[in-house]
């Protein structure tokens, strides 16, 4: 489930299951694509006390813990500490005035605990979760504290794995044999990197206040938005991470986000809202203030236009979806169905599953996943990482060639074709890491300019004797159904749309539509793509947390989109007219 970063402000659902998840690569690079740091250019410097004592109470424990041949009590045969170390600052204003400037610290502790051997372990099956306990961390260098707290985490945890690998002991012998039969964990070759912390937040948090509140300020100049917030929030973290494998990693990551939310209401009682981000690493980095107020305002204005828009009524035409929501598309339809976890489980709907080598999109086009570049054009992305949340190292990954199927995206859970993971296993603090995007890169060899691309919207809806075709300019949100036991369905909620009619009439913006479809029939209808790419950064959850992600797409041109009209609302607009700046109505 591919969310932007405001999603949780606009009470958007962040706790969705996991059944509802957002050039030829090997010969072309994409201009604008900077490549992150490799695991060799981290500076190495003397061992943090933090990681000394993970790595002391690991080894005492993975030596102590169960005896061999106890069938009660086995010792576990992996055993892994992963820290997550996060200073962050929070600014929020809303109504023009701050309403919330927080600093927090925070050390939070994943164990890890196998019991059993690769082949079958306490994780098999729906007992996945059972390999993870959590618990937070000392603050400070106090070595007794941080190591009484990890034997604590660890006791529990083997304690909750133990009971479930006698669970899987006795599934194993009652059920009928599963299709794929691959081991519960890959074995790899541990890693060592052990880089510089991330740096304390140093800003001054005043001026960044009078910032944030003059942005808020800005829709005092739109009475119709009802709601608006701007939020600032920036996030200095370190991931320590140490396996009985003998793997020590310690990797800084930094980000400095701005979401700026509007919300207002159509007459008919249809609920509306519009959102913007922007991210860099550092929040020097993010634009001046002169050209987020201008942002700002468009947004505004972008809502009163949206409030006296027509309701669409459900469509199945040709469409483009602009860069950024074929970005979204493309998470959503293709990325989540090639996440490995997906290829094995009697539940998974396995949509892919038997296409290796087999033509999946039109052979134009070719995909990849690249965590270790963190730029595109200018812009930062989110799902930039140098190792994942199992310690391996980030990589690309080339998922489809010519539009030929070639890999999926693995974690250290193996599937019938492949055995090892390509450094893709992620997990928000508290979840077992599975096979998730990072940077879901999309390109085409077979580009057209934006007027090429309207003109052929124009020809292909005539074709069809469609009065218009549809062109997606902005997206909030989407998910998708990759489970056996519902619909192999998914949607996307776009923000802005338009008619472009055929009889030359200016283009038409409307409201209340949503884009709907089967993966399988939706990949086969692109017919062509633009010639610029462009970038979507958001939060994705599924059943290993809520993680960051970028997707990168050009505008695609597809013969047959099909829409459905969005849940009308039955709340009035306000009764009570907006107070005026001297206190009255207006």
């Amino acid at each position: 489930m591919f969310l932007p970063d405001f999603a949780a402000f606009a009470h958007t659902n962040l706790s969705a299951s996991s059944t509802r998840r957002r050039l030829r690569p090997l010969k072309f690079v994409l201009p604008g694509l900077f490549v992150a740091a490799s695991a060799a250019q981290i500076h190495s410097q003397s061992t943090p006390v933090l990681l000394d004592s993970m790595s002391t109470e690991l080894h005492r424990a993975f030596t102590s813990l169960g005896k061999q041949g106890d069938e009660k009590q086995p010792p576990p045969y992996f055993l892994s500490y992963s820290v997550r170390d996060t200073d962050g600052v929070l600014v929020m204003a809303q109504y023009g005035a701050l309403a919330r400037s927080a600093a927090s610290r925070e050390r939070m502790a994943d164990v890890q605990v196998r019991i059993g051997d690769p082949k079958l372990d306490n994780t098999h099956g729906d007992h996945r979760a059972s390999a993870v306990n959590s618990l937070q961390l000392p603050l400070g260098d106090d070595r007794q504290a941080l190591s009484r707290t990890l034997w604590l985490a660890t006791n529990s945890g083997y304690a909750t794995a133990l009971d479930n690998y006698l669970r899987v002991q006795t599934e194993s012998q009652v059920r009928a044999k599963e299709e794929d039969t691959s081991p519960d964990f890959s074995k790899e070759p541990p890693q060592t990197a052990i880089g510089s912390p991330a740096p304390r937040i140093a800003i001054d948090r005043a001026a960044w206040e009078k910032r944030v509140t003059a942005l808020s300020k800005v829709f005092r100049e739109f009475p119709d938005v009802y709601q608006n917030a701007a939020i600032l929030s920036i996030t200095s973290a370190t991931n320590y991470f140490v396996s009985s494998e003998g793997s020590k990693i310690v990797t800084p990551n930094v980000a400095a986000r701005l979401v700026i939310l509007a919300v207002t209401r159509a007459d008919d009682g249809m609920d509306l809202f519009r959102a913007q981000t922007f991210e860099a690493e550092t929040p020097d980095g993010l634009p001046s203030q002169d050209k987020l107020e201008a942002s700002v305002r468009e947004l505004g204005k972008s809502l009163e236009a949206l409030r006296k828009a027509p309701v669409t009524e459900p469509f199945d035409g040709p469409a483009i979806l602009s860069g950024r929501a074929a970005a979204v598309f493309f998470h959503e339809v293709l990325g989540h169905r090639l996440e490995g976890q997906r290829q094995r489980g009697d539940e998974e709907g396995q949509t892919f599953t038997k296409d290796l080598n087999k033509d999946v999109l039109p052979s134009f086009l070719s995909v990849s996943d690249d965590p270790t570049v963190s730029q595109f054009g200018g812009t930062w992305l989110s799902g930039t990482y140098a190792y994942d949340d199992e310690g391996q190292k980030a990589r690309r990954v080339d998922l489809i060639q010519d539009g030929v199927l070639k890999t999926f995206l693995m974690s250290r859970l193996p599937i019938a074709s492949f055995s090892e993971s390509n450094g893709h296993g992620r997990a928000q603090s508290g979840h077992v890491p599975t096979g998730r995007q990072g940077n879901l890169i999309v390109t085409s060899t077979k580009t057209e300019s934006e007027a090429d691309l309207r003109k052929q919207l124009i020809e292909e809806a005539k074709k069809q004797n469609k009065p218009f075709g549809l062109y997606f300019e902005d997206i909030s949100s989407g998910f998708a159904v990759t489970t056996r036991s519902s619909p192999q369905a998914f949607q996307v909620i776009p923000l802005v749309v338009y008619r472009v009619y055929v009889d030359g009439r200016p283009d038409e913006l409307v409201r209340g539509v949503s884009i709907v479809g089967t993966p399988l029939a939706a990949m086969k209808r692109i017919m062509a793509t633009g010639n610029k790419s462009e970038v979507f950064n958001g939060e994705c959850g599924a059943e290993s947390g809520s993680i960051p992600v970028s997707a990168i797409a050009p505008a695609m041109l597809v013969s047959e989109m099909e829409t459905q009209r969005q849940p009308q609302g039955t709340s009035r607009p306000p009764i009570l007219p907006i107070p005026s700046a001297t206190g009255g109505t207006k």
